[in-house]
C-alpha cells in the first residue's frame, strides 16, 4: 500500500518516509451498507479516512432512537483522536452507502506526531479543523431542532 496516501488532502505535507510508515500501518477496508465500523464505547484505536461511499455518524439514544451527526463522504476523516485521551469512540459509524475506508493504527500516527512535532503539529491541526467543524455543525442542527419545539404560553 505503500504511497497510497499521497493523493490524501490529510497527509498531503509528510515525508515519503512518513507515508511509507503510515502505509504499512494502513488497512484498506471495503464496507457495505448497514456495516458498522465501530459503536460508541468501543475502544478507540484506530483513525479513519472515507476514501468513496458514505460513513454515518450517530449518537445512540435511549429505546433505539439515534442522533445523526454527520454523513461523511470521500476525503473525510473520522474516529480515534490522535492527539487527545480519548480511550472509547463516543459516537457509532455506520456504513449508509457502500465504499472503502482506509483504517490507520493511531499509534502508528501518534509517534510520528512524537518525532515529528512540525508534521504532528501540522497533522492535528487538519484534524482539530474537521472535528471542530463536525461539532459547529451539529451544534447549528441541535439549535435548529429546539428552535422549532413549539412553547406553551
Amino acid at each position: 500500500m505503500a504511497g497510497s496516501l499521497t493523493a490524501r488532502e490529510v497527509f498531503g505535507f509528510l515525508l515519503p518516509e512518513q507515508v511509507n510508515a503510515i502505509s504499512e500501518a494502513a488497512r484498506r477496508l471495503t464496507c457495505k451498507v448497514g456495516d458498522t465500523i465501530y459503536q460508541k464505547g468501543d475502544k478507540a484505536e484506530h483513525f479513519f479516512i472515507v476514501l468513496d461511499g458514505e460513513i454515518t455518524l450517530r449518537l445512540p439514544g435511549k429505546g433505539g432512537v439515534n442522533l445523526v451527526i454527520d454523513q461523511l463522504r470521500q476525503g473525510a476523516v473520522f474516529g480515534g483522536c490522535i492527539g487527545y485521551p480519548r480511550e472509547a469512540y463516543s459516537l457509532t459509524a455506520q456504513c449508509s452507502q457502500d465504499g472503502q475506508l482506509l483504517r490507520i493504527e493511531n499509534s502508528v500516527l501518534k509517534n510520528l506526531m512524537e518525532r515529528d512535532p512540525k508534521m504532528g503539529y501540522h497533522l492535528q491541526g487538519y484534524i482539530s479543523n474537521a472535528y471542530f467543524s463536525r461539532y459547529i455543525d451539529t451544534m447549528q442542527k441541535l439549535q435548529a431542532i429546539v428552535m422549532n419545539i413549539p412553547v406553551e404560553a
